[in-house]
């Protein structure tokens, strides 16, 4: 699996800020809705149901908001970069600027887990967040996602 195959092109934006976790969610919504063709407030409620369980932020400044949504056909992910970052009540308690966010079938199993970890492996990474972070545009955000996946697998 990589990343260019649960991320589509348009599943990349910069947003100036968000007040919270709701309307961080809302954005995501907003542009599930758009790439997916999902409900947006059974977005909401499901990232938020999800969030109730344990914060999604992993630290250094990342967070993995996930959740299974009726109506997908397989794993479906979007990413964001504030340009100010967000308290996610994270792990390290670091505030938050770079979110992907990952959408699963219901019925999804392994496939879901795998596509956590790759987008968690790649996150990881330093220097992958360094040029996500110093970049605002989303093409350029979805070739950094993309190729640095890649490179990894070849």
């Amino acid at each position: 699996m990589q990343i260019s195959e649960i991320l589509p092109a348009e599943g990349t934006k910069v947003i100036s800020s968000a007040s919270s976790k709701k309307q961080l969610f809302r954005s995501l919504a907003e542009m599930a809705g758009g790439c997916f063709e999902v409900d947006t407030a059974s977005v909401v409620d499901a990232l938020l149901d999800r969030e109730s369980l344990g914060p999604t932020g992993v630290g250094h400044g990342v967070a993995l908001p996930h959740a299974r949504m009726p109506g997908l056909d397989r794993v479906c992910g979007l990413f964001l970069r504030l340009k100010k970052p967000l308290d996610f009540n994270a792990v390290d308690r670091q505030p938050v600027d770079l979110v992907f966010a990952l959408f699963a079938p219901e019925s999804a199993s392994v496939e879901h887990l795998k596509a956590l970890a790759l987008v968690s492996r790649t996150l990881r990474d330093e220097s992958v967040c360094s040029k996500l972070r110093s970049n605002e545009d989303p093409a350029t955000l979805f070739t950094i996602l993309t190729e640095h996946a890649t490179s990894q697998a070849a």
